[in-house]
């Protein structure tokens, strides 16, 4: 077996990439402090094409050197906004008819594997602090929860590993 070349991947120019339909999906961060951990959702946004990303609160902005080590220019190619707060995110994106979804551990929260994504909907999937999770403000301000089933001693994966996880999952059940 052998590696293929950077030139064999096919990959968009970022001009393509604007153009093409996206991952009916908008990536929330509310109060996520590492900017490794913010470069690298960048980056996941990036490989699964979501419409957007909201950065919230004390998530840094880029242009920034610690968010570019790990997003490897994907700040150019993937759309994002900042608000204020988590909740000012929620009010636009509900107003342009996003449900939205919580990635947390909650009461009455659906697994992960037993979420069905609606066709034709349109997704706003907040990802928490990664010592308090998603905020207590936006938790009462969203639609549904979706938790990721775990089977060890940990009780959470890293935010990036959460993000990579839930966005897989709905790529795959998506049809884009």
């Amino acid at each position: 077996m052998r590696k293929l070349k950077l030139e064999e991947l096919n990959r968009v120019s970022l001009t393509e990439f604007k153009s093409q339909k996206k991952l009916p999906v908008t990536v929330v961060l509310d109060n996520v402090r590492s900017m490794h951990n913010i470069g690298s959702i960048f980056r996941t946004a990036d490989g699964f094409a979501v419409e957007q990303i909201c950065l919230c609160g004390i998530t840094a902005q880029p242009p920034h050197r610690e968010i570019e080590k790990t997003a490897l220019g994907a700040t150019q190619s993937v759309n994002w906004i900042y608000f204020d707060t988590p909740v000012q995110a929620i009010e636009q994106l509900r107003a342009n008819g996003y449900q939205i979804i919580a990635i947390e551990q909650a009461e009455n929260s659906i697994m992960l594997n037993e979420f069905i994504p609606v066709d034709n909907e349109k997704y706003a999937l907040i990802f928490g602090n990664e010592v308090n999770g998603v905020s207590d403000e936006a938790m009462e301000k969203i639609d549904a929860c979706i938790e990721i089933p775990q089977f060890g001693t940990k009780h959470s994966f890293n935010i990036v590993v959460s993000a990579g996880i839930v966005l897989w999952d709905f790529f795959s059940k998506v049809v884009v």
